[in-house]
């Protein structure tokens, strides 16, 4: 019998070269593994695999990369006030992110904030935010499990990162707006509103649905929900959901936002301090790892270290 080690390697592995051989490495990991759907690994993997793909099809496609921000901006821009925060959950290589933020071009209270489950596509986004002259702060996180403080972002918004997880549209739309203030934004493909051609494809690769549906049963009011005039692919028809909180917290009452205030532990909810070469959780004894200057604040990247300051000594 496989330990779970043992099959994690060959999961890496074989994803790896299935998308070597220009198969389509998700499908892979669903027809070699038991488990139902994209799980949160095999979605990893083959993140992390293409990394720098998105920022090669904005180059060689920069008109509809703005066309994209600038819809996507449009839909978020009524939400968003002077000095709010906004968040891209599942932000990919930051394409989106820094062309939505100049887009909106509103004075927010610190820099945007984006993360993607990938290291390596985090990576990729810093210089490419970095290159276009946006001040974003990226790190690598779980949309199941975000390291952010309840209500403690104004405005969230996704761009296609829902998209792979069929079957966990409650817990992903539940955690969006346990972070949201405000509001939550999601631009995903519309399963209902698809036509049958782009419904099947949908269903083999195991996307979400019923999202304007999740969200009501949530209790958020949904305000905005339809097919978006311009996307990438006709058979991944791309809408939104526009979703505001039923129960929005007066900003005076709300904690305020700063780097050190905003941060969770995402393992156990407690408050995550920015230290030095690591966040830390002093209450429960937890360090998270920055790795080349990017903060790993997944559950798995947690480290019990309940010593880690004892007998330090600053140069």
């Amino acid at each position: 019998m496989q330990t779970n080690a043992e099959k994690l390697g060959r999961v890496i592995s074989g994803m790896r070269s299935a998308y070597m051989r220009g198969d389509n490495a998700m499908a892979w990991a669903r027809a070699n593994t038991n488990e139902i759907g994209n799980t949160v690994v095999s979605t990893l993997v083959a993140y992390d695999l293409q990394a720098g793909s998105y920022v090669a099809n904005a180059r060689a496609n920069p008109s509809f990369v703005n066309t994209w921000c600038k819809q996507l901006a449009s839909l978020i821009k009524p939400h968003v006030e002077a000095g709010d925060s906004v968040l891209e959950v599942g932000m990919g290589e930051a394409t989106t992110l820094a062309g939505v933020v100049k887009s909106l071009n509103i004075s927010i209270d610190i820099s945007p904030f984006g993360f993607d489950v990938s290291w390596s596509r985090v990576k990729v986004a810093q210089k490419w935010v970095s290159d276009n002259d946006v001040d974003a702060r990226t790190f690598v996180g779980d949309l199941f499990h975000i390291p952010l403080a309840d209500n403690s972002i104004d405005v969230i918004y996704t761009s296609h990162s829902l998209e792979p997880n069929g079957g966990r549209e409650v817990p992903a739309i539940k955690e969006l707006l346990r972070v949201a203030r405000k509001a939550v934004i999601l631009v995903e493909p519309i399963y209902e509103l698809a036509p049958e051609e782009a419904q099947k494809r949908m269903d083999e690769h195991c996307y979400v649905r019923n999202l304007k549906q999740t969200a009501e049963q949530l209790a958020a009011k949904v305000i905005k929900y339809g097919l978006l005039e311009h996307c990438s692919n006709p058979l991944n028809p791309s809408g939104v959901v526009a979703l505001v909180k039923t129960d929005i917290q007066p900003k005076e009452n709300v904690t305020s936002i700063s780097l050190q205030e905003v941060w969770q532990c995402p393992l156990t909810g407690t408050h995550l301090k920015e230290d030095r070469d690591l966040f830390y959780a002093e209450q429960v004894g937890i360090a998270y790892p920055v790795l080349r200057g990017i903060p790993l604040l997944r559950a798995e990247h947690g480290v019990l270290a309940s010593q880690i300051n004892a007998g330090f000594n600053p140069r």
